[in-house]
């Protein structure tokens, strides 16, 4: 490539709104605030992982009754193996849910207790513009 057409093609980068060269999708974020929610649970910290979730999944549920029902089921698990990302889809409307920013995160997760788990963590952009989990499943 010669000097004038690297150059233009510089001047082209440098004249693109700043949103298509860094367009991150919001799968990313999303994707990123379930795993730290997941070191979370996965460290049995269930408390920590209730207060830092979306401000709805708060409202449906309390702190003790939240680490009561997690501890039921993670425990038994055994330890993280491996995790997985199978898919994750954003959605507008989720059944049961209001309308917003949802992804939904499926994870292919082997816990020493069991080989062949799915696991699915909705983050959604909440009220403060920040993606937080809203729902969390095990297969």
């Amino acid at each position: 490539m010669t000097l004038p057409s690297r150059l233009a093609a510089l001047l082209l980068v440098a004249l693109l709104p700043a949103p298509l060269l860094r367009a991150d999708p919001p799968e990313a974020a999303a994707e990123a605030a379930a795993l730290t929610w997941l070191t979370l649970v996965d460290a049995g910290d269930y408390a920590q992982s209730w207060a830092t979730a979306a401000e709805m999944f708060r409202n449906r549920i309390g702190r003790d009754a939240w680490v009561s029902r997690v501890s039921g089921v993670r425990e038994p698990l055994g330890a993280v193996k491996s995790r997985t990302v199978q898919s994750a889809k954003f959605e507008r409307s989720l059944p049961g849910a209001p309308d917003g920013e949802y992804v939904i995160v499926q994870y292919a997760t082997r816990f020493e207790h069991k080989a062949g788990a799915q696991e699915t963590v909705v983050p959604m952009k909440d009220s403060d513009g920040h993606w937080h989990v809203s729902g969390y499943f095990i297969r």
